[in-house]
């Protein structure tokens, strides 16, 4: 017996949202598709060669069936494109209590990181009915993070850092693949999302051996590049300080603002020119080349968490 379902199973709250749509615009099309295959079949076979058809075609005009014809499929359209656009905005919307997971796509391998410690690869363990954000990155070319039972697809561009994010509803074992071809073993990039209880997902990320945390990798990374040595808080160098620096607004030479995002972060750490602060040189040299994707996350997660110590 063929276990091949003819629709994917719906295992994240965003699922059936997103099924509704395209179910209604699958409706949608075909309720029209019959309604013009019908009106062409009825006249190819009643104005057909040789039948008594009248074909004097008298001029008639009814704009109330014209406006009919004209408003109504005006009006269903649109409905269904604020309908689809009001969902969108709201799967774009990521929940504050979200888990934050930093996801590496790499030929041909995903690489996972959890803020705690735990590496994996071609596999994501996640807690059940908790929203999860995913922090995705490119080592090499684009990929596409694609989940079908979750109803998320999200492409992973080289050179920025793109977020998506999802709740599962159903413990499992879920397919994750790349929905964007990336070289010769595209087909073989698949893996799985592990969706656990979520006091067993406690406990799998406690057990196993003792890994430091993306944090304290991060701060190694930061000493053994040198960065200490502009920006720590007793530097004598003119470089801004990191304390407390995420999430701020950072004024620039140019006179514009910009949040330090982890966007920011990153852009400073490899494209250093792009942000020049106020008040400081452009003295900062580029690590692009010089530094991993993985390094950077691991980078980024420790300045975020400079400052966090003294918040109440």
């Amino acid at each position: 017996m063929w276990d091949f379902p003819f629709f994917p199973d719906q295992a994240s709250t965003v699922a059936p949202e997103v099924d509704a749509v395209y179910f209604v615009l699958i409706g949608l099309a075909g309720f029209f598709m019959l309604i013009i295959a019908g009106a062409a079949l009825f006249f190819l076979i009643r104005y057909r060669k040789g039948s008594d058809a009248d074909r004097s075609n008298p001029v008639t005009n009814n704009w109330k069936l014209e406006a009919f014809w004209i408003g109504v499929p005006f009006l269903m359209a649109m409905g269904v494109f604020f309908w689809g656009a009001q969902k969108y905005f709201e799967i774009q919307e990521i929940p504050d209590d979200a888990v934050e997971v930093f996801v590496l796509g790499k030929q041909w391998m995903w690489k996972v990181q959890h803020p705690q410690g735990k590496r994996e690869i071609d596999e994501l363990h996640v807690p059940v009915n908790r929203p999860v954000m995913l922090r995705l990155a490119s080592q090499d070319v684009i990929h596409s993070f694609f989940v079908p039972e979750f109803r998320i697809k999200q492409d992973v561009v080289p050179g920025r850092y793109t977020t998506v994010w999802f709740e599962a509803t159903k413990p499992g074992r879920y397919r994750l693949m790349c929905a964007e071809y990336c070289g010769t073993g595209h087909s073989r990039m698949r893996g799985e999302v592990v969706v656990m209880s979520q006091a067993d997902y406690a406990a799998w990320l406690e057990g196993g051996e003792t890994e430091e945390t993306l944090a304290q990798r991060g701060e190694k990374i930061f000493n053994r590049a040198g960065c200490s040595g502009c920006h720590a808080t007793d530097s004598a160098s003119r470089a801004p300080m990191l304390t407390g620096l995420y999430g701020q607004r950072v004024q620039l030479e140019s006179g514009e603002t910009v949040v330090a995002d982890e966007a920011y972060l990153r852009d400073s750490i490899l494209l250093p020119q792009k942000h020049i602060v106020a008040g400081y040189e452009a003295i900062m040299p580029s690590y692009q080349g010089q530094l991993s994707e993985a390094e950077v996350f691991a980078l980024v997660e420790y300045i975020k968490s400079l400052g966090r110590e003294s918040e109440p």
